[in-house]
């Protein structure tokens, strides 16, 4: 990203913090130099080093007073200003700028954050709601709308994760909204923005100062980036395409040989795209109830730092690690009851599978913090369920040691059988 001149009234309103004027920062490094050590910002703040490359770079002023104020929130129109000076290409397609509540000083910042595609006017009806601050999952929407213009291949990611499990507390507790969803996702499997200490996203909660500098960084960090580089967010895109990743994270585990397929099944039907069993009703060998799954998250505990799975902190407790070398294998079930009666026991009944069991929920503090859905959730006592069309996340195991090791076969009613079995 290039060091910017920022000029004029318009920009220094934006830029100054309030201390606004007339002329021209002629050059952003001198005029920052003065205020690199803000009274409020030591340099142990978490966002120090950015706070001081944004006034570096000349998106950010401080006070008269000797202080950036970092808790300070930002509204549309000055993160829409500053947008609008990030050195990136134009959208082939922009949208009619039809807003009629941008104030004078913010009008040609924000006709530019349209043009470089970060702002879709179509997103709104004629008012952008200028003075208001902006909130973190309208954030995530303009900054990977921005991305979108930069490569069309994250264009193709905000597509690609629309069915995605997101790893944030909303999107298990299904206060995640459906608008914000896909953008959410690319933030965080990019990196680009993550969830607070209490496992919120935080969509609601406005955006500082602060952090308003951290995203401008990494923001230009992932532009030059290719999607394809974030593991975290290859897991994403295949979670919403196919509704696994295992093929991410355990990707010795393939179609199963015929030789190893029960002779009932007809191996002509038999696959390794999870996708064609997905939500579809799977044979069960009880028939307490009829039985889909909806996701399958496989995670590998001995992964550390950039290898784990993006999924690790939703579902494993820190330092936790299987023993013989098994993975951890999370299944989103959505089960149609028949009897009253229905307890766990006889749930763990509808698949003999060590992998994905209906029986039991994971029980780390980890789940718990993010609110998954539980068998605990949607049963009452000795284990009965409560609801008669529970939805909830089992765990298994995914072996790899030989001595363990059987495929993993679901056979649908409706024809297709997914089978995989790890390989040498």
């Amino acid at each position: 990203m290039k060091k910017m001149i920022i000029s004029g009234v318009t920009a220094l309103a934006l830029l100054t913090g309030g201390v606004v004027g007339v002329g021209v920062i002629g050059n952003p490094v001198e005029a920052a130099q003065s205020t690199l050590k803000f009274k409020d910002v030591p340099s142990t703040h978490w966002a120090a080093a950015a706070i001081n490359s944004a006034v570096e770079l000349g998106y950010f002023k401080g006070y008269t007073d000797g202080t950036f104020k970092p808790s300070s929130p930002v509204t549309k129109a000055e993160m829409a200003s500053i947008l609008g000076r990030l050195d990136q290409p134009n959208t082939s397609s922009p949208g009619s700028n039809n807003f009629t509540d941008i104030p004078e000083w913010a009008k040609s910042g924000v006709a530019s954050a349209i043009q470089k595609g970060f702002i879709n006017p179509t997103s709104y009806k004629g008012k952008l709601d200028a003075k208001a601050s902006l909130k973190r999952g309208e954030m995530a929407v303009w900054l990977t709308q921005g991305l979108a213009t930069v490569d069309s291949d994250y264009k193709q990611a905000l597509s690609d994760v629309k069915n995605t499990v997101v790893p944030a507390k909303e999107y298990f507790t299904g206060d995640l909204a459906a608008s914000e969803k896909n953008a959410v996702a690319v933030a965080m499997g990019t990196g680009l923005m993550s969830v607070y200490n209490d496992k919120m996203f935080g969509s609601d909660r406005t955006t500082t100062r602060a952090e308003v500098a951290v995203l401008i960084a990494r923001y230009a960090s992932i532009a030059k980036t290719k999607p394809s580089n974030y593991k975290g967010l290859n897991e994403l895109r295949q979670v919403g395409l196919t509704g696994t990743n295992i093929n991410i994270i355990a990707p010795k585990y393939q179609k199963t040989p015929e030789d190893k397929v029960s002779l009932s099944v007809d191996y002509s039907k038999v696959t390794d795209d999870f996708s064609k069993v997905r939500n579809k009703n799977i044979i069960t060998d009880t028939n307490y109830a009829d039985l889909k799954i909806k996701n399958w998250i496989i995670v590998n505990t001995f992964a550390k730092g950039a290898e784990r799975s993006i999924y690790y902190p939703a579902f494993v407790d820190e330092g936790f690690t299987l023993l013989r070398g098994a993975y951890f294998s999370f299944a989103e079930l959505e089960l149609n009851v028949k009897s009253t009666t229905m307890n766990t026991l006889q749930a763990g009944s509808l698949l003999n599978s060590a992998t994905i069991n209906p029986m039991s929920s994971p029980n780390s503090d980890a789940f718990s913090a993010y609110h998954g859905p539980s068998i605990n959730n949607v049963t009452k006592n000795r284990g009965v369920f409560a609801v008669s069309n529970p939805v909830y996340w089992s765990v298994g195991l995914l072996h790899f040691d030989k001595e363990l090791i059987s495929a993993v076969s679901l056979v649908t009613k409706e024809g297709p059988t997914y089978s995989v079995i790890a390989t040498d």
